[in-house]
């Protein structure tokens, strides 16, 4: 099959491409290239992956004209290109041209796809707001941008699947860590702050935020396991998460037992827009897509810490 992935590039989007090319696919990925984090932690995962066979094309999707010549015999649409997280540095613009503007013509693209067997979003848990402890019928109530604008491309895909235009499906990731993380990210930025002997920023009260930490390879494990299951899937939202809660401190904690060091701790004023609990309520991917996250906050972790020796030591 023909797999077409956009943000391919980035962290769980490099992941889910490597992921599909293993599995024998031919699979050709989208990315910007966005200074949003350092380009060349890009282009590591976009090297790593043309090494395996994987096409990475530089397009961005804010920009229509840019996919006029991108062949348009795909059999799938994953798509993960976004302005992600909560930001100061990132104007209402970005999140809306990347993640609203750019998820519609990424829409108009699909629909000149004859064979496109089905439209895979990629969303948040983010959209549901400062807690999201809840199953997919809970109405949203996202308190940030990138929530917001999330919630709007969720809604155009699924628009379009309601019209019966195309199928297609959303689903709504809970915080993901791993190899390849964001270098902003909580534990890649712990990691390296760790290593470098440098306080570690720590928003005030967010060590007692609790997070459904889950695995990158859990999350991938639930996003190809769409494939084929297009009729079941077709117009649904799905949570992929891992049940098990953590808090924040715990985490830090997990990562001081790994690297036999106590990190410096500064607390900095908090965020708007913050969430202060997510917990996947996982009940329909496990009927759904038989989905069953399985790495522990420690074994994942763990394999972080080793991913970050390996490349920036």
């Amino acid at each position: 099959m023909k797999i077409l992935v956009t943000g391919a590039a980035g962290y769980i989007g490099s992941h889910v491409a490597e992921r599909l090319k293993s599995l024998g696919n031919n699979v050709v990925g989208l990315d910007n290239f966005s200074d949003y984090y350092d380009v060349s932690l890009k282009k590591l995962n976009a090297k790593g992956l043309e090494e395996k066979g994987i096409r990475i094309e530089k397009i961005d999707l804010r920009y229509s004209e840019e996919l006029q010549n991108l062949p348009a015999d795909f059999n799938y649409i994953f798509h993960f290109a976004a302005q992600p997280g909560i930001s100061a540095a990132s104007s209402f613009e970005d999140y809306l041209g990347n993640n609203v503007i750019g998820t519609k013509n990424l829409l108009d693209f699909a629909l000149k796809n004859k064979k496109l067997a089905l439209f895979v979003n990629i969303g948040t848990s983010s959209i549901y707001g400062i807690n999201a402890a809840f199953d997919e019928s809970v109405p949203p109530t996202p308190v940030s941008h990138y929530g917001v604008t999330k919630l709007a491309a969720e809604q155009l895909v699924l628009e379009s699947s309601r019209l019966g235009d195309i199928k297609a499906c959303s689903l709504r990731l809970y915080s993901v860590y791993g190899p390849r993380e964001r270098p902003e990210k909580l534990y890649t930025k712990l990691i390296a702050n760790a290593f470098k002997n440098i306080p570690f920023p720590l928003y005030k009260g967010s060590e007692n935020h609790l997070r459904s930490f889950t695995y990158v390879q859990d999350i991938v494990d639930g996003v190809v396991s769409v494939i084929g299951l297009e009729d079941i899937v077709n117009n649904e939202i799905i949570n992929l998460g891992t049940e098990e809660e953590n808090t924040t401190q715990h985490g830090i904690e997990i990562v001081e037992q790994i690297l036999n060091k106590k990190i410096d701790l500064q607390i900095v004023e908090a965020r708007s827009g913050d969430q202060l609990r997510t917990k996947a309520v996982i009940d329909k991917a496990r009927k759904l897509l038989d989905y069953n996250p399985k790495t522990s906050l420690y074994e994942g972790l763990k394999v972080q810490v080793e991913w970050y020796q390996n490349n920036f030591l």
